[in-house]
C-alpha cells in the first residue's frame, strides 16, 4: 500500500498543478496579459499608442545629438542605413565643432499618420509619415523596427517624398496594414531583389526602374561626372540587404507594395598626373583616413524607397519615389 501512495499521489499534484497553471492562464487572458508567442501569431506589430512614443523618442534623441554632434545620444534609437548615415554625419560634426551644433535648429513633426502591418515572425514595424518643419513640403517616412518584445523601437529608414505621392496602403476591417515578404512573387520585382536591382541598374541601365532623378537623372549625372577633364570619376555600386539593411514593403491599395531598401556607393575620383583632387572640404575631411595625394575614395550607404507595381499591371517599372544617401567613410591615397 505504501508504494502506491507516492505515485497516486504525485498524480494528484500534477493533476492539481495542471489545474492551477489554467486558472492562472485563464486569469491572465482575461485580464489581457496573457503571453503569445510572437514568431507564430498575426498580430499588428505594435499599437498605435506605442508607435508614436518611439517616434516622440526618437525626434527627442535625434534633435539631442544634432545639438551636441554626440552620437551616443541617438544611438539607441537609429540602425540600419539611417544608423550608419546619422552616425557618420555626427562624427564628421563633432570633428569640424567640437562644441556642438551651432546652427542646430530641432527637427519637428507634425501631421503624423502611422502605418501598422500584422505578422508573424520578426522584425516587427511600423512606418510613420509626416510632414517636417525642414524638406519644404515633403512626406517625411520612416520606418521603424526591433526584434524583440523587449528591444526598443530603432528608426531604420528615412527617406523624404514628394508631397502627394505616398500611395495608399491595403488595410484591414481594424485599420491593420499587410507587410509583403521579401520573395514575393506577385509584383513586378521581388522586393529582396530590388538593392541588386538598383546597383545594376546603377551599372548598366535597363527597364528595370522608372526615369526620374533617383534613376535615369542620377546616372546621367554620373556620367558627366566621370569625363571631367583631369580627374577620373569611377562608380562602385554594390546592393546591401541583410540584417539592419533587410528590405521591408507594405501592401498598396491597388495590390502593389511600398518598399524600403537600401544600397552601398563607393567613389574613387583620380586625379592626373602632376595635379591633385579637388578639396573635399571639411566634412568629408573629418571622416577621411590616410593623405589624399592622387586619389580619394568615398563610401556611402543610401536608403531608397520605391513603388513596386503587382505583376501585369501598367508597364511593371519600379518607381524610386525617395533616396537620402549619406558619407560614411573616406580614404586618401
Amino acid at each position: 500500500m505504501s508504494r502506491d501512495r507516492g505515485p497516486r499521489r504525485l498524480r494528484r499534484l500534477d493533476r492539481s498543478a495542471l489545474i492551477a497553471a489554467c486558472v492562472t492562464a485563464l486569469s491572465l487572458s482575461a485580464s489581457g496579459c496573457v503571453v503569445v508567442h510572437g514568431e507564430r501569431e498575426v498580430l499588428p506589430a505594435t499599437t498605435r499608442a506605442e508607435a508614436a512614443k518611439a517616434l516622440q523618442q526618437f525626434t527627442n534623441a535625434y534633435n539631442a545629438a544634432d545639438k551636441a554632434y554626440d552620437s551616443s545620444l541617438d544611438a539607441a534609437h537609429v540602425t540600419g542605413a539611417l544608423g550608419a548615415i546619422d552616425a557618420a554625419r555626427l562624427k564628421a560634426g563633432k570633428s569640424n565643432s567640437p562644441s556642438g551644433n551651432a546652427s542646430h535648429t530641432p527637427l519637428k513633426l507634425s501631421d503624423v499618420t502611422y502605418t501598422i502591418p500584422k505578422k508573424a515572425g520578426w522584425p516587427r514595424w511600423f512606418v510613420a509619415d509626416a510632414a517636417g518643419n525642414k524638406g519644404g513640403t515633403a512626406r517625411w517616412l520612416f520606418v521603424f523596427t526591433r526584434d524583440g518584445m523587449n528591444e526598443p523601437f530603432q528608426a531604420a529608414y528615412l527617406t523624404l517624398v514628394a508631397e502627394g505621392k505616398v500611395p495608399e496602403f491595403k488595410k484591414d476591417a481594424d485599420g491593420w496594414a499587410e507587410a509583403v515578404p521579401a520573395d514575393s512573387t506577385g509584383l513586378a520585382t521581388e522586393p529582396g531583389n530590388l538593392s541588386e536591382d538598383y546597383t545594376n541598374y546603377l551599372k548598366h541601365g535597363g527597364d528595370v526602374f522608372a526615369d526620374g532623378t533617383h534613376t535615369s537623372v542620377w546616372r546621367a549625372d554620373r556620367a558627366k561626372d566621370a569625363i571631367r577633364p583631369g580627374l577620373a570619376t569611377q562608380y562602385i555600386d554594390e546592393p546591401l540587404a541583410n540584417d539592419a539593411y533587410a528590405p521591408l514593403a507594405l501592401r498598396t491599395a491597388d495590390g502593389g507594395a511600398l518598399v524600403f531598401f537600401a544600397t552601398h556607393h563607393y567613389v574613387k575620383e583620380t586625379a592626373a598626373s602632376g595635379t591633385s583632387v579637388p578639396d573635399p572640404g571639411d566634412a568629408v575631411l573629418a571622416l577621411t583616413a590616410g593623405e589624399i595625394k592622387q586619389s580619394l575614395m568615398m563610401e556611402f550607404v543610401s536608403n531608397e524607397v520605391a513603388l513596386d507595381p503587382p505583376k501585369g499591371a501598367g508597364d511593371q517599372r519600379v518607381d524610386v519615389l525617395g533616396r537620402i544617401q549619406g558619407l560614411t567613410s573616406a580614404k586618401g591615397s
